[in-house]
């Protein structure tokens, strides 16, 4: 199979090093890339979020597949356009992936299917919002549009929440409207499944670390690491989670006409009460999927074939045993105004074992540099999550650039857990 994958960042570093080992995989073509995808494939220019840009290169390369990582080429109708042409897709169409790409739209979905979240309300009017949030206190502050990570804001009482409100109504079109939600307490857990419009196969429970600095400190960010699996969950919880909120959320989609192939991921919050829905999101996570490729014991891509033609077979999928983790290293300044062009170095001292995929990375004169905030991702697997842990901090240390910043403690409330 020839597969053409879009994106640019560690998610999709992570994809090309997975599907690369597929012996079903004669070429592997990535748009636009980044110098680590290029190791697995070929880099092609391309405009990944231009619908008319992917079928043309689609076509002439007389692709197989497309396998979509990032947001925005879903939202902007990628998918569509591929239909139309009859090649198949590996995410969902515009009208599926506004389940990502609204926050109220999805709300909507949540409440026809059943699905456990929390108590909310639209609003389209910032002085009615804030009113709200001001006389509620504690609350959650969403954009309803796309944000870059950056439109959701927890508020812990009646200043911080007037000041969400404010926030969230100067992020241009995305905070036009607004989703004010109740503000859930316990562990927050990304639940991801590849679906093929009807049925699923869930991915290993993982876990994501927003927040900038150790101990959960400082602004929030795309996300400084990731482990799974998340041991919050049994096997058995783990699937009655996937029969309350994938199956049901799947079932609704596709009697709307719109079917969701491709992933469907879910952002969990395990409150007292059981597991609720933080959000959707219609692609694979970021940090979360780097682990999440470590730890697949077996081929990923007749798993995203059958998905984009509607053939999954639902099963458990096979992981190696252990835990995987991985840690970002961000660049001086992140997340507010990140420093670029700084020289990376020590990759070559990275064990063999601890792979690192590249994100916020470029060439320049021959030699690797900062390009971005969350620079790259150091991955490792173990027989035990201490193991994981210990393995990817050893690796996280030999590399070395400029004002890098990484957090020590990934993984670290995992070890605490007690499923």
């Amino acid at each position: 199979m020839k597969v053409l994958l879009l994106g640019s960042g560690g998610r999709e570093h992570a994809l090309a090093w997975k599907l690369a080992q597929s012996p079903l995989l004669s070429r592997l073509l990535v748009g636009p890339g980044n110098p680590g995808t290029a190791r697995w494939g070929t880099n092609v220019p391309l405009q990944a979020d231009s619908p008319e840009a992917v079928v043309s290169l689609a076509r002439r390369e007389r692709v197989d597949l497309v396998v979509v990582g990032p947001e925005a080429p879903l939202v902007a109708g990628v998918a569509d356009a591929l239909a139309q042409v009859d090649i198949p897709c590996f995410g969902p169409v515009a009208a599926a992936a506004r389940i990502e790409g609204s926050k109220a739209f999805a709300k909507e979905v949540m409440d026809e299917a059943g699905v456990p979240t929390a108590a909310f309300r639209v609003f389209t009017d910032a002085a009615e919002a804030e009113a709200y949030a001001v006389a509620q206190g504690r609350i959650v502050v969403k954009a309803d549009g796309l944000a870059a990570g950056k439109g959701v804001i927890v508020a812990p009482d009646a200043d911080a929440a007037r000041e969400a409100v404010r926030a969230v109504a100067q992020m241009g079109q995305a905070g036009q409207r607004m989703v004010l939600e109740e503000l859930l307490e316990g562990e927050e857990v990304s639940l991801m499944a590849l679906c093929d419009g009807e049925r699923y196969v869930l991915l290993p429970l993982s876990q994501d670390h927003k927040r900038v600095g150790e101990g959960d400190t400082g602004p929030n960010t795309g996300g400084m690491g990731a482990y799974c699996p998340a041991p919050f969950l049994t096997p058995e919880q783990l699937a009655k989670v996937g029969e309350q909120v994938i199956a049901p959320t799947l079932a609704v989609l596709k009697k709307r006409g719109t079917p969701l192939r491709g992933v469907l991921y879910a952002g969990l919050m395990l409150t007292a009460s059981g597991p609720k829905v933080l959000e959707f999101n219609a692609r694979f996570g970021d940090p979360e999927t780097q682990v999440l490729m470590m730890q697949v014991d077996e081929d990923l891509l007749p798993l995203l074939d059958a998905c984009a033609k509607g053939t999954l077979a639902p099963r458990p999928l096979k992981q190696f045993p252990g835990a995987s983790v991985g840690v970002v290293l961000a660049a001086e300044g992140y997340p507010e105004a990140p420093k670029k062009g700084q020289r990376i170095e020590g990759l070559d001292a990275v064990p063999s074992n601890a792979p690192v995929f590249l994100a916020g990375v470029a060439k320049q004169d021959g030699a690797l540099v900062t390009a971005g905030g969350r620079v790259l991702t150091v991955c490792a697997r173990g027989d035990s999550l201490a193991t994981a842990r210990e393995r990817a901090l050893t690796a996280a240390d030999a590399v070395r650039f400029e004002g890098r910043h990484f957090r020590r403690d990934i993984g670290a409330r995992g070890l605490r857990a007690r499923p």
